[in-house]
Formats: structure tokens, sequence, C-alpha cells
């Protein structure tokens, strides 16, 4: 009879299978970001995030390591009691059926404190996390003694593995990359909406009026600048010229203006082809987010 693998190895054995589908959920998680509609080139600095990356690791492992004994060792346990119980002994497929219950608990206690979620989202949601439980509940409930050597091999091949299968994505077309719709002044000429009241329309002459546009946006929120028109109103409206500036890409395209009763000087644009929109940020470029105009029909 083979002896049970000590608490604390098969602990650490849990942590280490939670970072490793860790990597794996954030790698898939990136992939598909660049995928959605984005206000953003890319991302933070790579500096900034190499330097963060001893406090991620830091931070991850303690979160492993709690869900690892909030989680992992009550599925082991009461896999193993369910197991004795039915069959007189421990079998390997309960630990399936048990990750499934505990985690058809925890997503639903998630998604009531997110205020709901779709049923497609909650099931996607529920099978990640039964399989994000599974795993690391039957490594801890094995018997070999030799178990961390494969289980570290066999982890970074599928880090891998999915890093390159989102790579091989891209570069077939199976996934698409976002970018903002290329606009020409002629796509600019017309009535843009905020959906609350606020317009701007734009006339071939280049000229523009702005009618109940919000006002208290990034562009003069850095404390180094002060609002124009000297008030506590947080909309504007006036008349103004206008210029579309391509930029060297997509990513660089803006619509210039040139009003005096308003702080904005100028507008991103962003959106899709079929539904362009020029925005601006409402805070800092790291939050993400936004005030956005859609072009009215007709």
């Amino acid at each position: 009879m083979k002896k049970k693998r000590l608490w604390g190895l098969s602990l650490l054995l849990s942590i280490l299978v939670l970072l490793l589908e860790a990597v794996i959920a954030l790698i898939v998680s990136v992939a598909y970001g660049f995928t959605q509609e984005s206000p953003n080139d890319g991302g933070g600095s790579p500096a900034i995030l190499i330097l963060a990356l001893p406090v991620i690791l830091v931070f991850a492992t303690v979160v492993a390591a709690l869900l690892s004994v909030v989680l992992v060792l009550p599925t082991v346990w009461l896999s193993e009691v369910l197991g004795r119980r039915s069959g007189g002994r421990e079998v390997w497929w309960w630990v399936p059926v048990v990750a499934g219950v505990v985690s058809l608990a925890v997503v639903g206690l998630v998604v009531a404190l997110a205020g709901g979620s779709g049923a497609g989202a909650f099931a996607v949601g529920w099978v990640l996390t039964a399989v994000a439980l599974t795993v690391p509940a039957l490594l801890w409930r094995s018997r070999r003694e030799r178990v961390f050597g494969p289980v570290i091999l066999w982890g970074v091949v599928a880090v891998i593995l999915t890093t390159v299968l989102g790579g091989v994505g891209f570069w077939t077309g199976l996934l698409q990359e976002y970018r903002p719709p290329a606009l020409t002044s002629a796509d600019v000429v017309g009535r843009w909406t905020d959906g609350s009241g606020g317009t701007i329309t734009f006339t071939p002459d280049g000229r523009f009026t702005a009618v109940d546009i919000d006002d208290d946006l990034d562009t003069y929120d850095d404390f180094s600048e002060a609002d124009p028109k000297g008030g506590d109103d947080d909309r504007c409206s006036g008349q103004g010229t206008w210029t579309y500036e391509p930029g060297p890409g997509r990513w660089s395209q803006e619509v210039r203006v040139t009003v005096d009763s308003c702080a904005f000087d100028y507008w991103n644009v962003g959106g899709t082809e079929t539904r362009p929109t020029l925005y601006q940020y409402t805070d800092d470029t790291d939050s993400g987010d936004l005030y956005e105009l859609t072009k009215a029909n007709g």
C-alpha cells in the first residue's frame, strides 16, 4: 500500500498547479483582449510590468495557497468521504463531481455579488472553474512520490502550447486583433451624439457646432490647467473649426477642434467599421473610462 503524501507537499503541489493554471488563464485573457474593442494601442510599459513581477508572484502565491486550503482541500476530503461511504473505498471520479458542485456554488456566489450574468457566461465560468479545481484536487490525492517534476514539465508545455496556439491564431487570421476604423474627413462630416442630448455637428467646410457636450474631461483635469469657462457647469456649447488628422496609423487618428467655449481640442477615433466613435477619456488614460460620441443616422 502506497503511503499518502505529506500534507505540506500536497499543499505545495496544489499551489504550483494553480499558479500554472493562472498563467494559462492570463495568456488566454490577453489574447482575447487583443480581439476586443479597446481605446488603447497596447498596454502599460513592459519595464513597469517586469519590475512588478516579484510582487505579482508573491501575491499570486498567497492567493493560490488560500484557494488550496479553502477550495482544493475540502474538495479532496469530501470526495474521499463520499467514495468510502458509497463504495467502501476512495475512487477518483468523485473528485470532478465534488469539484463541479463546489465550483457551481463559488461561481453562483460571484455572479450574485456582481449583480447577475448571462446564462452562457455563467456556464463557461462554471466549467472552467470546475476544471481548474479538479486538476489540483486529483493531484493532491495522488500517491506518486515523484510528481513535482512531471507537473512542472507538462505545466510548462501547456503554457508554451497555449502561447503558440494564440500566436498561430492571430497569424492565420482565425483571431482578429482589434484596430480602430480608418476614417476620412468625409466620414467625420455629420452629426455625432453622446446619447444624452449632447451633439457635435461637423460640416464639410471645416466648421462644427457643439451642443451640451460634456466638458468635465481629462483635458484639464491634471491640476495644471483651469476650466476655461471658469465655472462648475460641466456642459458646453459653441461653434468652431475642425480638421481630421490621420496620423501615422489608425491608433493616431484625431479630429482636431478649435472652440473657445469648450476645453477639449481633439477627439480620438474608436469603435468599429460599422459603428465608429469619437471619444475622450473622462479621467486619465489608464482608467479606460470614456466619453463617446457615435454618428447619428441620417
